[in-house]
């Protein structure tokens, strides 16, 4: 569980270079210099930890690249205290960068070994979240609504479970379209029944799927 002097100054390159690439947000940018993403890492990635790539973490998922994190988060808007729910805790790199920006965060893992690894991980790092182990298209409906979703996984259609537990001047960020590629989509709840839905860019995620996997 180490934290060096290198690994720090690694983060601070990345986030030069995250800078270089268009994030703006000095609050996402201060909390990517803050989680040491190498603890987040399998063994034999460790010493790709600060390269802006996505790398697997088992289960078939990935780690996804610091500049998408960053970009999702910025799209986000976040202020602190804002209750977050997560669509995929993967890794729970994404959630640790949420909770250092002060958002209180329940997350969501339908991968029972990655939740147990994520969670365990996470709160061994002192970072307090709300855990979940379910069908991510399903959402938390139980401690809704939300100031902000943040969907990890590709969406073939957009989840109307989450939208409906989104409060009205909520945002939420999700990648929407096929396994190809999908668009990076913000949709802001306008009202009880209206949606506005932006679009930044084209990205590739892993895809999201219904059900739980043990």
């Amino acid at each position: 569980m180490e934290d060096s002097y290198r690994h720090k100054g690694l983060r601070k390159k990345l986030v030069n270079e995250l800078e270089k690439k268009g994030i703006t947000d000095q609050n996402v940018l201060s909390a990517i210099n803050s989680v040491p993403r190498h603890l987040f890492m399998e063994s034999g990635f460790l010493n790709f930890s600060y390269k802006d790539s996505a790398f697997p973490i088992g289960a078939g998922q990935t780690i996804s690249q610091p500049y998408t994190v960053a970009f999702q988060t910025q799209l986000l808007k976040l202020k602190p205290q804002e209750k977050v729910l997560e669509i995929g805790t993967g890794s729970g790199y994404q959630t640790a960068i949420l909770l250092e920006m002060g958002a209180n965060v329940y997350t969501i893992e339908r991968q029972y070994e990655l939740f147990m690894k994520s969670k365990s991980l996470l709160e061994s790092l002192k970072y307090t979240a709300h855990f979940f182990y379910g069908d991510g298209y399903k959402g938390k409906p139980t401690y809704g609504p939300y100031h902000k979703i943040l969907v990890t996984a590709g969406a073939s259609e957009i989840p109307q479970n989450l939208i409906s537990q989104l409060m009205v001047g909520g945002l939420m960020v999700i990648p929407l379209g096929d396994n190809t590629g999908q668009d990076m989509v913000v949709i802001e709840k306008v009202s009880e029944n209206k949606t506005k839905t932006t679009k930044h860019g084209k990205f590739i995620f892993v895809p999201m799927l219904k059900g739980t996997n043990k």
